[in-house]
C-alpha cells in the first residue's frame, strides 16, 4: 500500500556518554624476569553505544530494563518483571537467581542520555535513560493510529500518509470545506450493537477532521452518536470548534464542542459521550414517516477559534 508519506523505521537509541568501567588510564608496575620494573599503560575499555543498549535490554522480553535489575550469581541480568516467567532461573546459565540486584548497571543507566526513538520524524529531545520511555509515550512526533473505525486497522503514520491510506485503502469520503449536511440511513433500527457508518474526512483550514456516526447501547438504551475528531495533537485541536444539528417535525437538537484529537481512540470519545447523543426514539421521530426506518440528516460546521 502506498501511503504517500514517510516510511517509519525504528531509530536505534543513541547515548551521549561513554562507559569506562576502569580508570581512563592505569599505570602498572610489571616485574619482567628480574629486570627493573617497567611502566605500562592500559588503554581504557570503551563500550559502543549499541553495546550499552544491549546491556540494558532484557534477554527475556527484549525491553529496556529499569530498577530493580535482577542479576544471577554469574552476572547475567534480566528485568524484575521477567523473573517469575523463568521460574527464578537465569535464562542464560540456568543458575538460580536469588535476590541479587545489579546496582552497577542501574547506576550506569542513570548517567546515560538518549535521543528519542522518533528522531528521524523530527524530535530533537535528549532524555535520561529512566525518562526515555515516558517521553516517547507522549512524544508529539510519534506516529498516529489509523482513525478508521469500520474495522480493525493496525496502520500507523503521519497525517499525510494516513489521509492517503484512508482514501486509497478504506475508500472514505473526502470533502473540502467547513460545512456539511450528511444523511444517515438504516433500515433495521433494532441493530445498535456497535454499528458504525462510513467515516467522512473534511479538509479545511489546512487541517483534516474525521466525522463519526455510530450506534450503541448506553446502558440498556439504544442511542446514536455523532462526533468530530481532529487529525493532529490535542493542543492544535483546542484551536477549533464545531457544531452538529439534527432535527425534524419542527424540532431540533444541537451540539457544540471542541474536536478531540485522534490520539484519543473513538471508543474513548464515545464512552465520554463527548458529542451529539441522540436516543433512538428521538432519532426515529426526527426521521419522520412511520418511525421504523432511520433517515437522519446531520448538519454541521467547523470553525477556527483563533
Amino acid at each position: 500500500m502506498a501511503y504517500g508519506g514517510p516510511v517509519y523505521n525504528e531509530v536505534p537509541d543513541t547515548a551521549s556518554i561513554v562507559i569506562d568501567c576502569d580508570a581512563a588510564t592505569r599505570n602498572l608496575d610489571i616485574e619482567m624476569n628480574g629486570r627493573p620494573k617497567k611502566r605500562a599503560t592500559l588503554k581504557p575499555r570503551i563500550s559502543t553505544t549499541n553495546g550499552v543498549h544491549e546491556l540494558l535490554m532484557c534477554p527475556v522480553c527484549s525491553n529496556s530494563m529499569y530498577p530493580p535489575i535482577v542479576q544471577c550469581p554469574n552476572g547475567h541480568t534480566l528485568c524484575s518483571k521477567c523473573k517469575h516467567k523463568v521460574n527464578n532461573r537465569c535464562p542464560t546459565c540456568r543458575h538460580e537467581l536469588g535476590n541479587i540486584r545489579c546496582l552497577a548497571l542501574e547506576r550506569i543507566a542513570e548517567s546515560l542520555e538518549f535521543s528519542c526513538r522518533y528522531q528521524s520524524l523530527g524530535c530533537q529531545e535528549i532524555t535520561r535513560y529512566y525518562e526515555k520511555w515516558k517521553h516517547e509515550h507522549h512524544c508529539r512526533f510519534r506516529p498516529y493510529n489509523c482513525p478508521y473505525t469500520g474495522s480493525v486497522c493496525s496502520i500507523t503514520g503521519d497525517i499525510v500518509s494516513l489521509v492517503a491510506h484512508l482514501t486509497d485503502d478504506h475508500k472514505v469520503d473526502m470533502h473540502m470545506g467547513s460545512t456539511f449536511n450528511h444523511r444517515y440511513v438504516k433500515a433495521n433500527t433494532l441493530e445498535v450493537e456497535n454499528a458504525t457508518w462510513m467515516l467522512t474526512v473534511f479538509n479545511c483550514y489546512g487541517k483534516y477532521f474525521c466525522l463519526h456516526f455510530e450506534a450503541f447501547r448506553l446502558g440498556t438504551a439504544p442511542v446514536y452518536m455523532a462526533f468530530l475528531r481532529f487529525m493532529g495533537e490535542e493542543d492544535e485541536a483546542n484551536g477549533f470548534g464545531y457544531s452538529l444539528e439534527v432535527g425534524g417535525s419542527g424540532r431540533r437538537q444541537v451540539w457544540q464542542g471542541v474536536p478531540r484529537s485522534i490520539r484519543d481512540g473513538h471508543r474513548k470519545v464515545r464512552e465520554s459521550l463527548d458529542g451529539l447523543v441522540i436516543p433512538r426514539s428521538l432519532a426515529l421521530f426526527f426521521s419522520g414517516g412511520d418511525h421504523r426506518e432511520l433517515k437522519l440528516r446531520v448538519m454541521g460546521r467547523i470553525w477556527k477559534e483563533h
